[in-house]
């Protein structure tokens, strides 16, 4: 995604307005969500010429798809996302080492706006998508959806603890049970 800026110049104050749509390119996103290759990326940019470089302003709209980080349900909306970025002259002073890597520069009248957009979206996308914020999730067990079966469990005993799980009620409870278990012993 490349653009041209010739015609600026190095007039600070110089602008025009950019509206297009461009396809996505490849990796637009994390894991479990992002912008699928190819899609429509939807551009209204403003690019003005300031002392040091081009200050591209504006938003792009995108299609977001993915799956719920819950329970695997696919999401699909679209996403307004703020775009700004200033990018300097390559004759442009440099402010020192660390600062000249986090730069953009224009190479022969020409910036790249895919790293740009790249920042600016993948940031924007959340790290664990839900498709609800009340999202129950799958069953870590058998990963039947949890919002289907409401009152859905396991019994998960500890096999540390499985002789004494006969053992529940009061202390009475437990008597009365041994004393009847010894009768059925003595009766065969």
């Amino acid at each position: 995604m490349a653009e041209n800026v010739k015609d600026l110049g190095r007039s600070p104050g110089t602008m025009r307005t950019m509206h297009e749509h461009v396809p996505a390119p490849k990796d637009f996103g994390v894991a479990l969500i992002g912008v699928p290759d190819g899609s429509d990326i939807e551009l209204d940019l403003r690019f003005e010429a300031v002392h040091e470089g081009i200050l591209v302003s504006g938003t792009a709209v995108v299609p977001v798809r993915g799956e719920c980080g819950r329970c695997l349900t696919p999401i699909a909306y679209d996403q307004d996302v703020d775009v700004q970025e200033l990018f300097y002259y390559e004759d442009a002073e440099s402010f020192g080492e660390e600062e000249e890597e986090e730069q953009r520069r224009i190479e022969r009248d020409v910036i790249d706006l895919e790293p740009v957009l790249r920042d600016a979206v993948v940031t924007s996308l959340p790290f664990q998508p839900v498709c609800r914020e009340d999202c129950e999730g799958l069953c870590p067990e058998c990963g039947v959806r949890l919002e289907e079966d409401p009152g859905h469990h396991h019994e998960v005993v500890d096999p540390r603890w499985a002789a004494l799980a006969g053992l529940t009620g009061t202390a009475a409870d437990n008597e009365a049970a041994k004393s009847t278990e010894s009768d059925e012993r003595e009766e065969s």
